[in-house]
Parts: C-alpha cells; structure tokens; sequence
C-alpha cells in the first residue's frame, strides 16, 4: 500500500507539473525603470496563475531578440511575450511564432503589423495617440498657448517615439496652441543620460525654450539635471509613464508633466492575453491600458500604483 501512495503521489506530481504553461518572455531591455515594473507585472501575475516564465534580455539589440525568439521555439514554449527592440522587426518574428503554431504576445511597443496579425497573435499595452495629446495639451495650458519648446525624442525605430511627437505636432497645430513652436527636435534615444547631454549642449548653443517635452520621464529627468546644473530656471519640464522617479521629481517641484502608463498592467494583461490563448480562448487583438495625466494637483494616487 506504501509503495502505491508514493507512485500516486509521483503521478500527480508530475501531472501537476506537465500542466504548468512554459512562456519564454523576450524584453527589449532590463535596465530600464519603466520596463522593470512592466516585467515584474508580468511575473507577479505568472506566479498567481502558475506560469513558468523564461525571461530574457535582449540588450537592445534586435538581432539577439530574433535568437531568443528561435530558441524560445526550438524549446517548444506554449507561449511567447515580447516587448519589441524595433517594432518595424516584428513581421518577422510574428511569422516565426505563426510558423511553429506558438501563440505570441506583443507588449507595450505596438507592432508594425498590427493590421495583419494572424490568429494566436495579440498586442497589449496603452494607445499612444492618448499619450503625447494629454501631455501637450496640459503644457500648452501651462504656457498659455504661447512660446518656444523642445522636444527630445526616444528611439526612432520605436513607434512610440514616433507617434509621440506627432501628438505633440498635432496639438500645437490647432487652437488655443498653436502660438507654441518648436526649437529643435532630437532624440536622446529614452535615456537620462543622454537627455543631460542633450541639453546641456542645446543651452551651450544658447536655446532657451520656455518648456522641454519629452517622450519619456527618464529623459525629462536628465533634462532636469542639466538645466539644474546649468542654473537654468522657470522651464516646464514634461515626461510620459509616471515611473516613480519621475513622482519624486514632481514632489520635488521639477516635473511639472507627466503620463502615467500602467506598466504593471501591461504585464498583467499580458500573461492573461498569452493563457487565454494558450487554453484555446478568444481574445482581442488589441487591448489598451489607457493612458492617465498626472500633475502636482493628484500626483498623490499614483505614488503606489508602480
């Protein structure tokens, strides 16, 4: 009888086992704050709900994201996540997953192919038309509809770089701002440290906007920096995602812009999005996390959202 409980026990064991869902999750980069949230959403939901996540960092590098991709399928996960290095890649690694019958999961960086997307391949993450808009549009009321900006731009082969500045365009085109114009335009490629730099030679060259609009917080804080550092005052200073850094900046009194992006709930929809598919379900194609403006008046409810 001793003997028959141990194998039943070993059974089940190894049932349980063979029935936990394998996901291998590809990011375009670990070092980052607002991806950082993004992944541990995504892992605290795959502990939740029992899913084993192989997670990787693709370094930025695209090519290394097509390997893990490949080898991702080669160990035969039931599903694949990735937040796309260059979202103008992904016709190709949608064709991979499609080609091996593994369902994939874009997150957070919307998908070149969005149009086209076979079956068992969806998108989550937030519509950045909303992101730019409500950013430009709070700094343009903070000007009063009038004066001079720069915009620092992330990665250009990302399409939300791309689409937030055209928000930024498509505000300041219209009334009541369509008194703002701008300086110059540059990226600074989503980094702090990059974004100092930036504008650190941008008041070398003697520009003085009245207001700097950036495409992510990160480089809205290391424009900061270099403003402080070059005792450069009474500059609005705008971001996007509403990471923690750049709530302690607004506390501080130095960001007065930004938009909070659930990363967190990026990653949580994703997992939900890759089991469902992976039980067999229907799902939407597209699922937006909208997009929130955060400002000094109700920074407070976002302190512990991220």
């Amino acid at each position: 009888m001793k003997r028959v409980l141990l194998t039943l026990a070993a059974t089940v064991a190894l049932t349980g086992s063979a029935l936990a869902a394998n996901v291998g999750v590809s990011m375009a980069l670990f070092d980052d704050n607002f991806l950082t949230v993004l992944r541990n959403g995504m892992q605290d939901t795959a502990k939740e709900k029992g899913v084993d996540l192989q997670v990787e960092d693709a370094t930025n590098d695209i090519g290394k994201q097509l390997n893990q991709i490949q080898n991702f399928i080669a160990q035969g996960v039931d599903g694949i996540i990735v937040n796309p290095v260059d979202t103008d890649a992904t016709p190709q690694m949608t064709k991979l997953a499609a080609d091996a019958g593994i369902p994939l999961v874009y997150v957070n960086r919307l998908p070149a192919d969005i149009e086209n997307l076979p079956e068992k391949v969806g998108f989550v993450g937030s519509d950045e038309k909303e992101s730019g808009t409500l950013q430009m549009q709070e700094v343009c009321k903070l000007m009063n509809g009038q004066g001079e900006i720069v915009i620092m731009m992330g990665e250009l082969s990302n399409q939300a770089a791309r689409q937030r500045t055209q928000d930024i365009d498509d505000v300041i085109a219209k009334e009541p701002c369509n008194g703002i114009t701008v300086l110059q335009r540059q990226t600074a490629n989503w980094s702090r440290t990059q974004a100092t730099d930036l504008m650190t030679n941008w008041i070398s060259a003697g520009l003085k906007p009245a207001a700097v609009v950036s495409n992510n917080d990160e480089m809205a804080i290391g424009a900061i920096q270099a403003l402080k550092a070059s005792g450069v005052g009474d500059v609005i200073v705008a971001g996007i995602d509403g990471t923690q850094d750049a709530l302690a900046s607004m506390r501080a009194g130095d960001l007065k812009v930004t938009v909070f992006q659930n990363a967190a709930g990026q990653g949580s929809g994703a997992i939900d999005t890759i089991m469902k598919m992976i039980d067999g379900g229907s799902i939407e194609k597209v699922t937006y996390v909208p997009f929130e403006l955060v400002t000094p008046d109700n920074m407070a409810e976002y302190e512990t959202r991220n």
